[in-house]
């Protein structure tokens, strides 16, 4: 599967929104437009103007309606919900040039308020993944105290964990201890 540069970077903020939500980190990550702020400059989200409440609010709602996406259980569920995002977010699909990335595309109307843009970028990225017959690459972590949710871009589909240095590592350690505690319980004869 072809992913272009512009896409991937879409999916990982896509990521990155997600996993701020209470239901996965146990608090708001986002809880004011300071936070806001840094995440639009972590993710190095462009063409965006001053940041308000509202912008939080949608964003907070956005986030929700993306969540849902993950959870579908077919792709025409998934279709379903992606297409009402980007038919809300009103795509202006234009070629871009900028910050030496090359040539791109956004979905976004220029300076567009950051639930728009976010809306038209981040579902474009899962337009495409849903359109290449991808869905199954849309996961959520299968640490079972784990609520993060990743795409898993490995060339075999392989990917379990969030992130495998954390869940992935855990759970691991987790299991090898439990085989030495089962092995150190069984009687020698």
């Amino acid at each position: 599967m072809l992913i272009t540069h512009d896409t991937e970077c879409a999916l990982s903020i896509l990521v990155d929104l997600l996993n701020t939500a209470p239901e996965v980190c146990g608090d708001e990550k986002l809880p004011d437009v300071a936070a806001l702020d840094g995440f639009v400059i972590r993710n190095e989200i462009s063409e965006i103007d001053s940041l308000t409440e509202h912008d939080l609010h949608r964003v907070h709602g956005l986030r929700t309606r993306l969540r849902e996406v993950f959870a579908t259980e077919s792709t025409e569920d998934a279709a379903e919900l992606v297409n009402a995002i980007v038919t809300d977010a009103g795509t202006t699909p234009r070629l871009v040039n900028h910050d030496h990335h090359g040539w791109h595309v956004h979905y976004f109307a220029p300076h567009a308020a950051i639930g728009d843009h976010l809306a038209a970028e981040l579902a474009m990225a899962l337009v495409f993944i849903l359109m290449a017959g991808e869905r199954e690459r849309l996961r959520r972590c299968e640490a079972p105290d784990c609520a993060r949710v990743f795409v898993d871009l490995s060339r075999n589909r392989s990917r379990r964990y969030c992130d495998s240095r954390t869940c992935g590592n855990r759970l691991h350690v987790a299991a090898y201890r439990a085989r030495q505690r089962s092995a150190e319980a069984v009687p020698s004869a």
